[in-house]
């Protein structure tokens, strides 16, 4: 039923057994084998992609409901085991929509779970993650993904932060070697390496030393630093976003670390996706 409702959301077989960290073939096979079992097509398949046949809409719904009910029976046996508590690692900004939807539906599907968040600065893309500070991550990709199983959850355009009377401010859009002149951002030494490199727009920088949302945003306003941030995001009115025309853009990403089987890791990831995705 996992391996249904995954090719179900994401449409295409190549994108879901990338969710869920395996190979095409077994995917295909077993989603051949239930469509034996059930008796009826399930996906309208397509050099493009799949689609849903009516049977797979009506089962989608099913699934869905079967595996939430499978997920309390995991939460309420590992309460009674004593496994109550889940530590959330939070970077950037805790005001997301997605983050409150998220926090409703996890209060609603297990009101016993103790849910502790730690909200983290821009120096540690993982949260504390691999120190075991945390249990699962609300963060940003990239970042070195070695020993980590990582969920995207949305992906957000990025724009440049000026100071609302930069002439290039007035700009719609711009490019990335429009900004070659300038001072950007950087995070203090040791850094991920990978991390650092996304933010600088993949070039090598010069500027000064930040740690904290708040320090990038002062640093724009008091000295004509730069620096980029995903769009959608409230500022103040001295400051300006431009959008990026040539910039990846951003994942918002769920993460844990590879093999660990705590089932309210896995509930708080499947929740998280549709919270996400609304």
């Amino acid at each position: 039923m996992r391996y249904f409702v995954a090719v179900a959301e994401e449409l295409h077989f190549g994108r879901a057994a990338t969710r869920l960290h395996m190979s095409q073939p077994p995917l295909s096979r077993a989603i051949k084998q239930l469509e034996a079992e059930v008796g009826a097509l399930l996906f309208a398949r397509s050099p493009a992609g799949v689609a849903l046949t009516p049977v797979g809409t009506v089962l989608l719904d099913e699934a869905r409901a079967l595996l939430e009910h499978a997920d309390r029976v995991r939460v309420r046996v590992s309460a009674a085991a004593g496994m109550t508590t889940l530590t959330v690692g939070i970077l950037g900004d805790g005001t997301d929509p997605g983050v409150a939807r998220l926090a409703a539906a996890y209060r609603r599907s297990h009101p016993g779970i103790d849910i502790r968040v730690r909200d983290t600065d821009l120096t540690d893309p993982t949260c504390g993650l691999r120190t075991g500070v945390v249990d699962v991550a609300l963060t940003r990709a990239p970042f070195d993904e070695t020993a980590l199983t990582v969920r995207v959850l949305r992906a957000d355009p990025v724009g440049v932060v000026l100071r609302a009377d930069d002439p290039l401010a007035r700009r719609d859009r711009l490019r990335l070697a429009e900004l070659d002149d300038r001072r950007w951002f950087q995070f203090p030494r040791g850094t991920d390496p990978v991390w650092q490199s996304y933010w600088n727009g993949g070039t090598p920088r010069e500027g000064p030393v930040v740690r904290a949302v708040q320090e990038c945003l002062q640093a724009v306003l008091w000295n004509g630093t730069i620096g980029l941030a995903p769009l959608g995001h409230d500022l103040p009115a001295e400051l300006a976003v431009v959008p990026l025309i040539d910039m990846a853009p951003s994942r918002v990403v769920a993460v844990w670390n590879e093999g660990d089987t705590n089932p309210l890791i896995r509930s708080f990831v499947e929740i998280a996706t549709g919270a996400y995705r609304q």
